[in-house]
């Protein structure tokens, strides 16, 4: 089918407690994986792609891979822009086709994050194309950026953040963190309860790799409507090459090397599926 926003997905998510899975892509291949575990599970899902995956290859070449292979699909997946770290970027991600968009202004002032949040949100919004933003800082390091004074999302300035911008799904900060864990991360499950009693929008949840999937299960509860993953499936697929090629050190078709790094990719999101719970809500 063809791509469709994340609109429908999230509202659907919101309204029955569960979430849907956003996956970081990096190439075809791992397009194709996740594609691939959401078709086995019935399951819609987000692929998305950051600013430094966007500078790798273009906005153009990742919308025609997930675009072509989003129509074989048959079950519902779209295009986000993750972590868009400028006006100008989410703009052309909007021309190019994408079909949801992600602007962080979190590591400007809260005046300034709401400005260039609701310049966005206004863009988007006459061609029906939603718009996240993201409040506090969650820490860790994405992309360019690396925050390690991560600040917390306090729900009154999400009630002003979400009127005054007209986004349509709010990332909160409750203490995950983006990149590899060095303990078991402490999140303010409260918090996140909180902003969703004042917030009427879906939430996100931001830097879930390595958070135990008991405790992701409980965000959904408290009102996560969007899981991103990104870190987890990068190491799955470079383990599951470099395990092949331990194996076999002559190999030299990365078909053969890149099918088994895709079946990684492929067994872990499943995984992350039903963690979600939206296994057979496509």
């Amino acid at each position: 089918m063809s791509l469709v926003t994340t609109a429908e997905m999230l509202k659907k998510a919101d309204a029955n407690g569960y979430a849907v899975g956003a996956f970081n892509v990096e190439n075809m291949e791992m397009v194709m994986a996740v594609i691939k575990a959401c078709e086995e599970m019935h399951s819609p899902a987000i692929l998305q792609t950051t600013p430094s995956t966007v500078k790798y290859a273009g906005l153009d070449m990742y919308y025609a891979n997930v675009k072509a292979a989003a129509e074989r699909a048959s079950v519902p997946i779209a295009l986000h822009l993750d972590h868009g770290n400028s006006f100008e970027l989410a703009m052309q991600a909007l021309r190019v086709g994408y079909t949801s968009i992600m602007i962080d202004g979190s590591h400007d002032s809260f005046e300034e994050n709401i400005a260039v949040s609701k310049r966005v949100s206004d863009a988007c919004r006459p061609n029906g194309i939603p718009v996240e933003a993201e409040l506090g800082k969650v820490g860790g390091k994405e992309d360019d950026l690396e925050c390690d004074d991560p600040g917390y999302t306090d729900p009154d300035d999400a009630v002003k953040f979400v009127r005054e911008t007209g986004i349509t799904s709010l990332a909160v900060a409750i203490g995950t963190a983006h990149g590899i864990y060095k303990g078991e991360p402490k999140l303010d499950l409260n918090r996140l309860s909180e902003i969703r009693q004042v917030v009427d929008i879906p939430l996100v949840l931001h830097g879930a790799s390595g958070v135990p999937d008991e405790t992701v299960k409980e965000c959904i509860k408290r009102g996560i409507s969007k899981v991103n993953f990104a870190t987890e499936l990068r190491i799955a697929y470079s383990n599951g090459i470099k395990e092949y090629l331990k194996e076999n050190p002559d190999a030299f078709d990365p078909k053969k090397y890149d099918a088994v790094g895709m079946e990684k990719v492929t067994e872990l999101v499943k995984n992350k599926i039903k963690v979600c719970g939206s296994e057979n809500k496509a």
